[in-house]
């Protein structure tokens, strides 16, 4: 098959996920508005938190300042268009601003295992062996993990981006609510084994991140089946932890292999939601189980919202 289109031409993707009617298409931009608000607001005011109180500035809580930040990309990567979409019934997007949606959304999810991974790695060290904690989790590791995080995040997607860009495409009717790399993928002229060797390897990847959290939290659990200390540090920094992680994984398992395997003539109600839960709820839920569970963090929100009214 040839392609459809020459180097000239503006390539623009037609986006089938969305359906609404104009009745109650305002409903829904208001309640996902609010909804997007709401969201950046708890996680800036998480992310203000932590980086102006200097008591807060230890590994678990930058940690959770950069899960938080991530939050915000996440968020942002999916709300404008999709409020967009809604105000003015519009169901297109550009080849430029599709592949720069499918960036932001994979340095997200990125972004996300690996940030999830070095936490549970930090929460291993502070119970398992909490006499070395300190030499272990210097301020100069800290800040490494935090960056390196980033690096391989940015590395990861910009390897797959360069594969991405190099297909021809002979099709423009993506089968989603955004753009993602495999729905792009699918719709190429050319052999993509190469694009698919990539994704079993990064599946690969975040797999043994997966396996690597498992075996921290089992060191994690036996620890704690013989302290109490350790079992109240579990239920305060490590049950959030467990639960963030489960959710995210669960969606964003079930979007990967849905993409790759699933039907696109069924169940488009249950394909949507769980096609945006990891962008939607992680970024929402994140800074409030934490805020709600850590109470150094809900003392340092109290304080500057008291501080305001105060003013």
């Amino acid at each position: 098959m040839t392609t459809l289109f020459n180097s000239s031409q503006e390539i623009v993707f037609v986006l089938h996920g969305l359906t609404f009617t104009q009745t109650n298409g305002h409903i829904y931009f208001v309640f996902i508005l609010l909804l997007y608000l709401f969201t950046i607001f708890i996680n800036l005011t998480l992310v203000f938190a932590i980086a102006l109180e200097k008591m807060l500035h230890d590994p678990m809580y930058l940690f959770l300042c950069n899960l938080c930040f991530n939050g915000v990309i996440g968020a942002s990567s999916f709300y404008p268009k999709i409020l967009f979409d809604i105000l003015f019934d519009s169901h297109v997007i550009t080849y430029i601003g599709c592949l720069t949606q499918v960036f932001v959304i994979y340095s997200y999810i990125y972004c996300e295992c690996t940030n999830l991974t070095v936490m549970a790695y930090d929460r291993y060290v502070a119970i398992c062996k909490p006499l070395h904690y300190h030499s272990i989790m210097t301020t100069n590791n800290m800040w490494t993990l935090i960056f390196l995080t980033w690096l391989f995040s940015w590395l990861e997607c910009g390897i797959g981006m360069g594969l991405l860009v190099r297909l021809p495409l002979c099709n423009i009717n993506i089968d989603k609510l955004y753009c993602s790399n495999w729905a792009v993928v699918k719709l190429s002229c050319i052999d993509t084994t190469l694009n698919n060797i990539y994704g079993f390897i990064q599946i690969f990847f975040h797999v043994s991140q997966f396996t690597f959290i498992v075996i921290s939290y089992l060191n994690i659990i036996r620890a704690c089946l013989h302290s109490r200390a350790h079992r109240s540090k579990f239920t305060q920094t490590c049950l959030p932890h467990l639960i963030i992680l489960s959710n995210f994984l669960i969606s964003l398992l079930f979007d990967v292999m849905y993409a790759r395997y699933g039907s696109n003539t069924s169940l488009l109600a249950l394909r949507n939601i769980m096609a945006v839960e990891f962008l939607v709820v992680p970024p929402l839920v994140n800074p409030i189980v934490y805020g709600m569970n850590l109470s150094q963090i809900r003392n340092r929100v109290g304080q500057m919202f008291n501080r305001k009214v105060a003013v």
